[in-house]
């Protein structure tokens, strides 16, 4: 029997992919990848993104060699119908005899199972399928889904510091263990540098395809691009997991939430991306954490912290956006309407005056890359205190980072960042004034506002933006238990009256 063919999309790119399965493609199953030019004509991407996919798929297609045939085409139904083979009277193979397995957008899904007509195999590149989330689910009865819980739940199925039934060092989290600020007067961690890419003549045929898409004037990307910076093969993702584990992981854990202005890696993984391609197995990210643990290499802190954020929030997050459903990224239960600035969204960080904000703004528009507190409490809280529709800045976000899709984007911001389903994944706002970035970071130092200040000249847009989004969601907020007593706080502001006509004159400026 003729082997069906079996199609890779951009982020299925590591080896366990295209292997050969039960739930797999069959054996000897020729492979089909597609370039797209038309995805990068409909939304404008930041172009280090845009490089490091292309850079990424032409490394795997040059990997496998013989067994792929890599079609560039101006859409994915174009480019399936030249990649299918022809059969006997010059019919195309029916779209059923090709293989792919589970998508990781609703939009890929609706392609690849209605007008491409694909057969879906189960997902891989997770370590709970969807019906082992499922079997959880059902057993929360009609409780919130809440992620501490699906955590301690994947620990217990996945064996992940886990001493019988019980987590090893007798505790399941040790956040406050990872929340301490930068060291005091330190300008870098001082930890070993994370791996970083060097190009090779595929980076530079895709940045003259690049640099021609430009030229042609259909095409148009945000941010800068280049060197590139993260993995583009599964040797190169190896080699970037290797070095954290060995060098970084030890310690990840105590300032995974700081912040440096002149060091924006920190001791983070950058293994985002090289997971969200494909070109790493999250099993291999999390067992090796363990093992470097189990060996006295790194401190259960640290590795605690990472497998928290690859078993438990990534795997929280992935599932609940099919959970969920496609409706859910038109979510807004705070009503926020208006359009993110231009500022904002071409990424002009010298239009900010903002130090935290500028300095954010500048790193992502020279990377595409960020660590989730810049993300969270910098960008989103600026968003979610300015009232930015969040289908807006939810597409932002998957646009200017280089590891942001669909599935990660849409429950990150829109559950998680600009509380727009209202609390059904998180039981509070993420947002709060300067005092906050003022504890994480050394932002605050040298910047033109001050954190303390609500009103004046030198008011934090932070700490007024705080006041006033409370102020604006006063009576939904006075019942969450977590906010009760802030939302008391405006009470005690005597010049809240001047800091909300303050707040309403900034309106959308650059702070």
């Amino acid at each position: 029997m003729t082997p069906r063919p079996h199609l890779l999309f951009g982020d299925h790119l590591g080896p366990h992919f295209a292997e050969p399965a039960e739930d797999g493609p069959d054996e000897d199953a020729p492979l089909v990848m597609i370039e797209s030019r038309a995805v990068f004509r409909r939304r404008r991407f930041h172009r280090a993104k845009a490089h490091l996919v292309l850079s990424a798929m032409r490394h795997r297609a040059a990997e496998l060699g013989d067994r792929v045939r890599l079609v560039r085409a101006d859409t994915y139904l174009d480019g399936l119908r030249m990649a299918l083979p022809r059969r006997t009277g010059g019919r195309r193979t029916r779209g059923r005899s090709v293989t792919v397995h589970h998508p990781t957008s609703h939009a890929a899904l609706h392609l690849a199972s209605g007008p491409a007509g694909l057969t879906v195999l189960p997902a891989r590149g997770f370590l709970l399928g969807r019906r082992e989330f499922d079997a959880w689910r059902e057993t929360r009865g009609d409780g919130p889904l809440r992620m501490e819980d699906f955590y301690r739940h994947v620990r217990r199925d996945h064996d992940l510091l886990m001493d019988g039934d019980q987590p090893t060092g007798g505790r399941w989290n040790f956040d406050h263990d990872n929340r301490e600020p930068p060291p005091r007067d330190a300008r870098t961690l001082g930890v070993p540098a994370p791996w970083t890419a060097e190009e090779d003549e595929i980076d530079d045929e895709v940045r003259h395809d690049l640099d021609r898409w430009e030229r042609d004037g259909d095409i148009t990307f945000l941010g800068e691009d280049g060197p590139r910076i993260f993995p583009a093969s599964r040797r190169e993702a190896l080699d970037a997991l290797t070095r954290f584990l060995d060098h970084r992981l030890a310690e990840f854990g105590r300032y995974e939430d700081a912040i440096l202005a002149e060091d924006p890696w920190m001791s983070h993984s950058l293994l985002s991306v090289p997971l969200n391609l494909g070109l790493l197995d999250p099993a291999e990210c999390v067992e090796g954490a363990v093992r470097r643990y189990r060996e006295g290499a790194a401190p259960l802190a640290s590795v605690e912290g990472f497998v928290r954020q690859v078993a438990g929030w990534r795997e929280y997050v992935w599932h609940l956006y099919w959970h969920f459903g496609d409706d859910y990224r038109r979510r807004n239960a705070l009503l926020h309407r208006r359009s993110v600035p231009a500022w904002f969204a071409e990424l002009d960080s010298a239009a900010v005056t903002a130090r935290c904000l500028s300095t954010t703004l500048e790193q992502v528009r020279r990377t595409g890359w960020v660590h989730h507190i810049p993300r969270l409490m910098v960008l989103g809280s600026r968003a979610l205190q300015s009232g930015w529709n969040p289908a807006e800045v939810t597409d932002w976000f998957h646009r200017a980072f280089v590891d942001g899709y669909d599935w990660v984007m849409v429950p990150n911001v829109v559950g998680m960042s600009q509380y727009a389903d209202g609390g059904r994944m998180t039981t509070k706002p993420y947002t709060s004034g300067g005092a906050y970035i003022h504890r994480m970071s050394d932002l605050c130092g040298g910047c033109a506002y001050r954190p303390g200040d609500r009103v004046g000249e030198r008011a934090c847009p932070y700490t007024a933006g705080y006041w006033a989004f409370l102020d604006r969601h006063r009576e939904r907020l006075a019942h969450n238990h977590r906010m009760s007593r802030p939302v008391a706080g405006l009470d005690r502001l005597d010049d809240l009256p001047e800091l909300l006509e303050q707040e309403r004159r900034r309106g959308s400026t650059p702070p």
